[in-house]
C-alpha cells in the first residue's frame, strides 16, 4: 500500500517540485494540497495523472484526508501550526521550512514523542549539502578558525540561511566549543564581519542568478580548506524529500536533520 502524502505551500516552487517527485514514486501517493492562496477546490497533479483536493486550511484537510505524512515548505510560523495540527491527528510531519526557533523545535519534538509519531525537521534536503555539513563537522576537529559564506536568490526571505546556521552549530559542537574569532580593531561600517554562531562568522549574499550555495572556509597557519556545495535546480532536493517521507514511517519520534536518516550520525 502506498504512503499517502499531503503537501502544503503548493503556490511555491519547492512544493510543486515535491508533488511531481511524489507522482513519480510508485510507493508514494499525493492525495491533497494546501495553499493559503487557493481559490479552487482541486489541484491538477503536475504529471497530468489527475486531481487532488486543494484547501486553504491545513487542519481541516488533514482531518478529512488522514494522510500518512504531510510535507511542508512554507514559512516558519505556518509550518509550526501545520506540524502541530498534523501530530494531533496522527500525521507525520516532514518540515523543510527554515527559521523555526529552538523552543518550537523542542515543542514539536515533545509532541511527537508523546504521540509516538515519526517526524523530521531538516535544514536542507539536498544530499550534497547534507554531506557538506557532515564533512564540515569532521574538519572542525582540526581547525580553530572558520567562516561560512552562503549565497541565495534575491527572493529568499531569511538571512543567514537555516542551513548556514545549522552548519555552524554542528561545527561548533564537533570542535568542542566556539572557534577563534579574530578581533577587528576598527569597523568602518556596521557589522562588516557578519553574524557569528559558535565563533564562526556567517556571510550572506542575495542576488538574482543564484539559487542556493554554501562554502565553508577553514584556515590555519600556511593553509586553507574550502568545502562548497552548489544547488543548480530544485530537483536536487527531491531524493532527500522522498527519503524523509519513507523513513518517518519507521520512526516513533522527531528527528532533526536529514543526516540522521542517512546514517551520518547516530
Amino acid at each position: 500500500m502506498a504512503t499517502t502524502v499531503v503537501v502544503t505551500g503548493v503556490s511555491g516552487k519547492m512544493a510543486k517540485e515535491t508533488l511531481l517527485a511524489l507522482c513519480k514514486a510508485p510507493d508514494l501517493e499525493p492525495i491533497g494540497a494546501v495553499s493559503r492562496h487557493a481559490q479552487e477546490e482541486f489541484l491538477a497533479l503536475p504529471d497530468g495523472s489527475g486531481l487532488i483536493p486543494l484547501a486553504t486550511d491545513a487542519q481541516s484537510l488533514l482531518h478529512r484526508l488522514r494522510p500518512d505524512v504531510v510535507v511542508d515548505f512554507t514559512s516558519a510560523p505556518y509550518a509550526v501550526a501545520v506540524a502541530r495540527a498534523a501530530i494531533d491527528q496522527g500525521v507525520r510531519p516532514v518540515i523543510g521550512t527554515s527559521g523555526l526557533t529552538s523552543s518550537e523545535v523542542e515543542d514539536l519534538t515533545a509532541r511527537c514523542a508523546a504521540a509516538k509519531l515519526g517526524g523530521l525537521i531538516a535544514p536542507n534536503f539536498a544530499l550534497g549539502a547534507v554531506v557538506l555539513m557532515h564533512l564540515s563537522a569532521v574538519a572542525s576537529r582540526f581547525f580553530d578558525h572558520a567562516e561560512i559564506i552562503e549565497m541565495h536568490h534575491d527572493a529568499k526571505a531569511d538571512a543567514p540561511s537555516g542551513t548556514a546556521i545549522a552548519t555552524a552549530q554542528m561545527m561548533s559542537r564537533a570542535h568542542g566549543g566556539p572557534f577563534t574569532t579574530p578581533q577587528t580593531l576598527k569597523e568602518t561600517l556596521p557589522h562588516p564581519r557578519g553574524s557569528t554562531v559558535g565563533g564562526i562568522s556567517l556571510h550572506s549574499m542575495r542576488l538574482p542568478g543564484l539559487l542556493a550555495h554554501q562554502e565553508v572556509v577553514f584556515g590555519s597557519a600556511g593553509q586553507t580548506l574550502r568545502l562548497r556545495h552548489d544547488t543548480l535546480n530544485r530537483e536536487c532536493y527531491m531524493p532527500g524529500v522522498l527519503i524523509a517521507v519513507r523513513e518517518v514511517m519507521k520512526l516513533d519520534h522527531m528527528v532533526f536533520g536529514l543526516d540522521r536518516l542517512l546514517g551520518l550520525v547516530g
